[in-house]
């Protein structure tokens, strides 16, 4: 963006008069293909709509650009398609979409001094990297902190198996888990941590043969999905438990009826809920795609929103847009309110799902449900008891 540009959109954003042939252009970084596509397609799809909505707005001051690219899933494709898309004039990026991707993305929007914000990427090691840095999906930490808890607290299992796949993001959020599940005095009889292309069967043999309360799986969607089949498969009789990575629709779907009982962290989004924005995202999602979105289109749709939102704080110059991005407050996305602190971490945390007829449940809403339906009941029984003494 020029100078010349750059002026006329400060105007604008004082809400007076400009053109709008004047140009603001983002750029988001996905895995359209490879090995996590079924993440970075749901992503891209989610920008996608929103950028439709937006560049549909009457109202805004500025003529919107996105451009989508994709990096496979590979971290060093990822960083170098961000130097690309930043030296074509992009005043802001989303991306990585996984964590190993952000972790090599942040060197160069550093050495550029532009926003990255991530859709979905969760590892700690994020947290506080880079003033340039902001994520709309909760920390692992969060999530490893609930399942532990919860699997400890909630479901009351004393063992437990980790299996865990030998990269960043496995290893950050089962270490999270594990510290969480033994603070509460939970044992974790063993840890087995796998290479890619690892033989599952005897892995989970050996998950069978230590005969634990639970397993907790820390992978990607489709490891996930062929370890829950196969612990079904060879008579496992623990819970098992699991990550949001196991959420996309498509992954519960391969399982079938081995997927059904399992549990996994993720943060909150309702296709369902009643809320208007919500409702309206998720009909015109469906309207568009003939499906509805899952937390990672809507994590998408939010990130785009999100750096439209920090320019009306009237910052025109993109290395300074970090501290509009930074001073978000109760900003409302489909997926929640959204503000960052001060390391760049939303403040969002996650809740329990399970699978339930071969889509997600918000277990803790329905318990919940559930409590209030009985001490509704108890409350009418209680009249009716009253009444009866009285008469």
């Amino acid at each position: 963006m020029t100078r010349k540009n750059l002026a006329c959109l400060a105007i604008v954003l004082a809400f007076a008069s400009c053109e709008r042939d004047e140009v603001v252009k983002f750029s988001a970084i996905v895995p359209a293909t490879g090995s996590f596509e079924i993440y970075g397609q749901a992503v891209k799809k989610g920008v996608e709509l929103a950028l439709d909505e937006l560049q549909a707005d009457v109202n805004l001051p500025f003529k919107l650009e996105v451009s989508i690219v994709d990096s496979m899933g590979d971290p060093k494709t990822a960083a170098a398609k961000l130097k690309e898309e930043i030296d074509a004039g992009a005043m802001a990026v989303i991306g990585g979409v996984m964590s190993d991707e952000a972790l090599e993305m942040v060197a160069v929007a550093d050495r550029y001094d532009r926003v990255l914000i991530s859709p979905s990427a969760s590892n700690p090691q994020l947290t506080g990297i880079s003033k340039n840095f902001y994520r709309v999906f909760p920390s692992d930490s969060r999530e490893g902190t609930k399942m532990g808890n919860f699997a400890s607290q909630k479901l009351e299992m004393e063992t437990v198996v980790i299996v865990a796949k030998s990269d960043t993001y496995a290893r950050g959020i089962k270490e999270v888990f594990q510290a969480e599940f033994e603070r509460n005095d939970g044992e974790v009889i063993e840890v087995i941590e796998y290479p890619a292309g690892a033989d599952f069967s005897g892995l989970i043999d050996r998950v069978v043969s230590l005969e634990p309360s639970g397993v907790y799986l820390a992978a990607f969607a489709e490891d996930i999905g062929l370890m829950i089949v196969e612990l079904r498969a060879k008579g496992f009789k623990g819970r098992i438990l699991t990550t949001s990575a196991f959420a996309a629709p498509a992954a519960i779907e391969q399982t079938g009826d081995a997927g059904e009982g399992v549990f996994l962290t993720q943060a909150a989004f309702d296709a369902t809920s009643d809320d208007p924005k919500v409702q309206a995202f998720v009909t015109t999602f469906h309207d568009k795609y003939g499906f509805n979105p899952d937390l990672y289109a809507a994590h998408g749709y939010d990130a785009l929103m999100v750096l439209i939102e920090a320019l009306k704080g009237g910052q025109t110059v993109a290395t300074e847009l970090w501290k509009d991005v930074r001073g978000l407050r109760d900003f409302t996305g489909v997926t929640g309110t959204i503000q960052f602190d001060e390391r760049g971490d939303v403040q969002k945390f996650p809740r329990v799902y399970v699978v339930e007829d071969g889509s997600l449940k918000d277990y803790e809403k329905d318990i919940e449900q559930r409590r209030r339906e009985l001490l509704e009941r108890l409350r009418r029984l209680e009249e009716a008891q009253r009444r009866r003494n009285s008469g």
